[in-house]
């Protein structure tokens, strides 16, 4: 699995030239599934995401967390995060995981967050989605298998 978790002012999805989704303040985060992800990897991902001390506290340091300033979360998928770029000229996403266990995975993250979270939006899997944020910082960590190896 892999995120891309962006602090946001704002962030919004548009879908055909229609507004699909919005968010005030908070953190956008772009979902990669890979082949091998679960649940169980779905499950330390979003509890980490939700626990990352990112936004400022009253003295200007990145102490406090989603839940702490009230802040609202947008999950979008996105496989190109699993791009293998490494021969040629033309990525390869053998990595991302299957479609259907994909999607299933991203939806599974998103009903888990909203027991969380009181304001969650997502994009549509597999849409054609056009995504604006307005990047407060900016703040953009990525998230990736590395976060869990263990030592």
């Amino acid at each position: 699995m892999k995120f891309v978790v962006q602090r946001v002012n704002s962030a919004s999805v548009t879908i055909d030239g229609k507004l699909y989704s919005s968010i005030g303040q908070g953190l956008l985060v772009l979902v990669g599934v890979g082949a091998s992800d679960t649940r169980e990897i779905a499950d330390r991902y979003l509890n980490k995401l939700l626990h990352l001390r990112i936004f400022a506290d009253e003295n200007g340091k990145t102490n406090l967390s989603l839940e702490d300033v009230g802040g609202q979360l947008m999950l979008v998928s996105q496989f190109t995060l699993y791009a293998n770029c490494r021969k040629g000229n033309r990525p390869s996403f053998i990595e991302a995981g299957d479609p259907q266990k994909a999607e299933e995975l991203y939806l599974y993250l998103a009903q888990e967050a909203k027991k969380r979270v009181p304001v969650v939006k997502t994009g549509v899997f597999g849409a054609d989605m056009k995504v604006n944020l307005e990047n407060d910082g900016p703040f953009t960590i990525l998230m990736d298998e590395r976060l869990f190896e263990d030592k």
